[in-house]
């Protein structure tokens, strides 16, 4: 039996920080539950400035703390392929989510376009966090920051997008967890 994959593409402004974090956390996520062919995930930014260019050596050094490798090389959003491609693309914060809101139809921008935020659960330094802040300008307590909110809100995403793609290879994993 073959397996359809549920397509991911997580987006941030440069696809140097968030989104590459984002895809590595999404992709162990995936691997740990068995899930990997069941999923494609991948990462964009919003501007071209770093095309080529691996994850800031910021994020790459705080990922590998947490035994995360980030490996992608930074690309734009390609939306003449990305919009249809991908069956969700998961963004960051309000301005990558208005990026997409004025490239898409408000109807294509509903259906595809989940803003991370959603899925953030916990408090942070007694705050709650409705986006995943960009740590490109801060310290290195702010790369730890965007990475303690992905690994948070990574888990409950993967678990919503489970039950809304009710496979019979994704149903099979949701009973083994």
């Amino acid at each position: 039996m073959s397996t359809i994959k549920v397509r991911l593409l997580f987006v941030c402004m440069g696809n140097i920080c968030r989104s590459p974090a984002a895809q590595a956390v999404m992709q162990r996520l995936v691997d740990e539950r068995g899930l990997s062919d069941c999923f494609e995930i991948d990462s964009a930014g919003t501007i071209d400035y770093h095309e080529g260019e691996l994850a800031d050596a910021r994020m790459r050094r705080a990922a590998a703390r947490r035994g995360l490798e980030l490996t992608h090389r930074s690309r734009p959003v390609r939306p003449e392929r990305d919009f249809d491609y991908f069956d969700h693309i998961i963004v960051m914060d309000e301005a990558n989510l208005s990026w997409f809101a004025s490239r898409m139809t408000a109807m294509e921008c509903a259906a595809k376009v989940i803003h991370l935020g959603h899925y953030i659960r916990h408090e942070y330094g007694g705050r709650r966090y409705d986006v995943v802040p960009d740590p490109y300008y801060g310290g290195p307590a702010d790369f730890e920051l965007a990475l303690d909110l992905l690994e948070d809100a990574c888990p409950a995403l993967l678990d919503a997008l489970l039950a809304l793609h009710r496979c019979h290879s994704l149903s099979r994993i949701i009973a083994v967890r």
